[in-house]
């Protein structure tokens, strides 16, 4: 019998919202390790396309919010998981390929494809091109490897300080409801199915909490909650990390002053996705503009990070039982559904992957977009042979009543989408995490959920759906959902049984984890290294502006501001392309201590932005805005700027640091 909300939500009302955060249940004989850890997954900040809305003149101008990846690893003396949330628009097969390749180097088996979980925030304002495969390269005009390094490198990092950061300690389970932070996007759709009263509000308002101690000391939290993370735009150029990211920053922040560029802090909050496939943030079902997106993340951030700390501080119940996991790949373009798991009881088949016309208008209410629009040519979709591959009658029939644009599916000269996907069964004690490679609609994950829970002999409030994990394949909808053809309808790559096929293999790894029992591998993913080109043009060379050099300050500050005021420089500089500087920063604001400068700010905060102009050909200027917050201690600050130019001859990526003149923050 499932809990009930009200019961949850009761409980986690009554207990202590701000005291009780670092007392917490004693840390338990668990026999437990646990190890937490953080990474840098931040690409490019300029002139690289941004995953997430398909609309390639959205390209990379800056940075307001660092990406990071944020690893958990939890052993229970027989068996060991890694955990990662990035803050990525989606966790691509190439990526979890590489990940799997660097730690097996590193580690030899200890960290492999069944017990390694990987998955993505879904934000939509991160580095693009880290796929291997082209219908998620075609916005960003091809692969970017530079991205891919990126990615791979980060989250390898989060998981090796988590390795590194094991020590003994307990994990309890806490949950509350959060509702204003969500709305349903696909009300149509959503209102076809006949298990909809299970969400009065079309809304899926659970949040839970993973509480991760070592000792009596909190060192993490992972809080799970459907929404997207859409709240930046489609007309935004900054690097964020969009809602999630904003919520792991105030927590991070709140509960440690965490400076990320001082090595490992000191907590590590995510803010993971479950069935958020038709949960948007944006509560009038309108796309953020440049005047509300900012305001729009911090309000959809607050609201979770709130949530997720009080569920954290109610955290009593605790977490035991051990670890276990289970992990197959299935054809999903081509499995046999059992009728028990279909709607009309008979026997169906999922086919290759296609996209509906309804999927080219975008999701209108996050942001409308059209990823292979007419008339507008693509040299990486000529060099793949075009986007006009015949749809044979018999896939146009499997794919009905959708109305199919593009056969992703049977593109040569391999598909554009992956079909051959992992499907991951987690168990952390009583918790059982549903690994999908996709966007789950609330009712597909109800139902998913449900079908696990069944399986497991377990209330079905100890099963979540952990969407965007280990590779990406769009959407998953029910069939009544599927039938109306909204955007994630007509983005439900495998046909209208693609959620009775996930609910069938899911309840197989579901009975060989009750069992005891093994499941065989399936087939191997396609390894496509190499294969793909790339068509962004890449930095030639960097040159200043007439009578200046690398590092001059093009526009300084003013001698002295108050709190709540804008503190703008400006430098002349080169492409960010040259140093990511991953793991630091292009920039500090330091304040005057002891007779010294410390590092007070950098890229990686809320209240600054670093916004990068190509001027005049290879010339270019970077802008650094500091939004000074109400509680910044009076006294002298500076800006300092760090940046890599490029020689034409050569290619010498020769780097600088220049100053700003000192100003005061008054009170």
């Amino acid at each position: 019998m499932s809990l009930s909300r009200r019961h949850v939500l009761a409980g986690a009302v009554a207990a202590p919202f701000a005291a009780g955060l670092t007392a917490g249940p004693a840390a338990a004989a668990s026999g437990l390790r646990v190890g937490v850890g953080l990474g840098d997954v931040t690409g490019p900040a300029a002139e690289n396309g941004m995953m997430g809305y398909s609309m390639p003149q959205q390209q990379t101008a800056g940075i307001h919010l660092r990406t990071r990846a944020r690893a958990y690893v939890v052993d229970d003396g027989t068996r060991r998981i890694a955990f990662v949330t990035a803050e990525l628009g989606a966790i691509f097969q190439s990526v979890h390929q590489g990940v799997l390749r660097e730690l097996a180097r590193k580690y030899g088996g200890l960290y492999t494809e069944q017990n390694v979980l990987l998955n993505a925030t879904h934000t939509h304002a991160a580095c693009g091109g880290d796929s291997h495969y082209a219908a998620y390269d075609l916005a960003i005009l091809g692969f970017q490897q530079q991205v891919y390094d990126a990615v791979v490198s980060g989250i390898v990092d989060a998981i090796d300080r988590a390795h590194a950061n094991l020590a003994p300690g307990s994990i309890t389970l806490g949950r509350t409801e959060l509702t204003g932070a969500s709305v349903n996007r696909s009300r149509v759709a959503f209102d076809r199915n006949p298990d909809k009263a299970h969400f009065p509000a079309a809304i899926d308002p659970a949040v839970t909490v993973l509480r991760f101690r070592q000792g009596a000391r909190d060192v993490g939290a992972i809080t799970w909650f459907a929404t997207h993370a859409t709240s930046m735009s489609n007309g935004n150029r900054l690097i964020s990390s969009d809602n999630k990211g904003y919520a792991a920053y105030a927590w991070e922040h709140d509960h440690a002053g965490v400076r990320y560029l001082d090595g490992a802090p000191g907590f590590v909050a995510a803010f993971a996705q479950t069935n958020s496939g038709d949960m948007s943030p944006n509560l009038n079902l309108q796309p953020g503009t440049p005047e509300t997106e900012v305001e729009n993340t911090r309000t959809i951030g607050d609201l979770q990070f709130q949530a997720g700390r009080q569920a954290f501080a109610a955290a009593d119940e605790v977490v035991a039982g051990g670890i276990d996991y289970r992990m197959c790949y299935v054809n999903l373009a081509d499995v046999a559904v059992d009728g028990r798991y279909t709607p009309s009881g008979r026997p169906q088949r999922t086919c290759t992957a296609a996209i509906g016309v309804s999927m080219l208008a975008g999701s209108t209410e996050d942001g409308p977009g059209l990823p292979l629009p007419e008339g507008v040519k693509n040299p990486f979709i000529e060099w793949l042979g075009g986007a006009d591959a015949p749809i044979p009658q018999a896939l146009a029939d499997a794919h009905a009543p959708k109305v199919i644009a593009v056969p992703f599916g049977a593109m040569k000269p391999y598909p554009w989408v992956p079909e051959v996907l992992p499907l991951q069964l987690v168990r952390i004690g009583q918790l059982y995490l549903v690994a999908v490679p996709a966007e789950v609609t609330i009712v597909a994950g109800l139902r998913l959920r449900r079908t696990v829970a069944a399986e497991l002999g377990v209330p079905v409030d100890q099963v979540l759906i952990q969407g965007y994990a280990n590779a990406y394949s769009q959407y998953v909808t029910t069939p009544e959902e599927y039938d109306s053809q909204q955007y994630e309808g007509a983005s439900t790559l495998f046909g209208r049984y693609t959620l009775p096929a996930y609910q069938q293999e899911f309840a197989k790894l579901a009975a060989a984890m009750k069992s005891g029992a093994g499941v065989p591998h399936g087939p191997t993913p396609r390894d496509l290294r190499g294969k793909l080109v790339n068509f962004q043009p890449g930095v030639v060379a960097d040159g200043p502006p007439l009578l200046k050099k690398f590092g001059d300050v093009l526009t300084a500050p003013k001698p002295a501001y108050q709190r709540g005021q804008q503190v703008t420089a400006g430098f002349v500089t080169g492409h960010p392309k040259n140093d990511l500087r991953r793991d630091g920063t292009f920039f500090e604001i330091q304040r005057a201590v002891d007779g010294g400068w410390v590092r007070y700010a950098d890229d990686g905060d809320w209240a600054t932005k670093f916004h990068w102009t190509r001027t005049f050909g290879a010339e270019s200027r970077a802008d650094i805005v500091w939004d000074v917050p109400a509680d910044t201690p009076p006294g002298k600050y500076r800006i300092v700027h760090h940046g890599a130019w490029k020689q034409l001859l050569t290619g010498k990526i020769t780097g600088f640091t220049c100053v700003s003149s000192p100003f005061l923050i008054t009170a």
